[in-house]
């Protein structure tokens, strides 16, 4: 907590960034699926190739809120959340994107989700994700974006490899803080713990999620 604290304070300047991407390698692989429209989130990037695109993590909750429950809509945030977990670095994105979409039971994993997380299951709603060719990294991304509930709840966080990395580095374990293996559970005291740490520490939740996304494991302060 003490180390965690130090990194918090020595990077309170830092802010996240959106993420840039390049719609000309997604759009082949949503094209034939009809959701290349989502293509058109955010905004034109100044740097990088002609077409590039920034989208930012408001962004997503901008699409959130307007798309409601909409079956199409929740697709579209689906899309919208894999586009910026993928950004330019992940070359898999858009593949394991179409593998997703092609999935039949798509329609009834984000609805049946959502209503997890909507009712605070966040335990329940990383065990009933299951879609072709996407891993935790990128559904717990889907959890954290759906989440629409008022501040005071823990509400669902990421925790991909880059945030498992920084709290393995710092010492902490899922599984033993959790007392057992069982993701869905692991994953749900992940929550808590960090809302704990966040609430001690007078940052949020995303903030401090963010930042152990951002170090990667760096927590070294010599």
């Amino acid at each position: 907590m003490e180390q965690l604290q130090r990194l918090v304070v020595r990077h309170e300047d830092c802010v996240q960034e959106p993420v840039r991407f390049r719609p000309g390698t997604w759009r082949s692989r949503l094209e034939p699926l009809g959701a290349a429209h989502v293509l058109d989130i955010g905004v034109p990037s100044a740097h990088g190739a002609n077409g590039d695109r920034l989208v930012a993590r408001a962004d997503l909750t901008e699409l959130r809120d307007r798309v409601g429950d909409d079956a199409d809509g929740l697709r579209d945030l689906f899309v919208a959340v894999m586009i910026w977990g993928a950004g330019t670095t992940n070359g898999r994105g858009p593949r394991y994107t179409e593998a997703a979409l092609a999935d039949p039971r798509m329609p009834a994993v984000l609805r049946t989700t959502r209503e997890a997380v909507r009712g605070g299951d966040l335990s329940g709603a990383y065990r009933k994700f299951v879609l072709t060719g996407v891993g935790r990294s990128f559904f717990t991304k889907w959890l954290a974006a759906v989440d629409d509930r008022r501040a005071g709840r823990d509400r669902a966080l990421i925790l991909d490899d880059r945030v498992f990395r920084s709290l393995n580095a710092l010492g902490w374990s899922s599984w033993e803080t959790a007392g057992t293996r069982h993701w869905p559970t692991r994953y749900a005291t992940y929550v808590s713990s960090v809302h704990g740490w966040a609430s001690s520490m007078g940052v949020t939740a995303d903030r401090l999620e963010w930042l152990l996304f951002h170090l990667n494991g760096h927590v070294d302060e010599a």
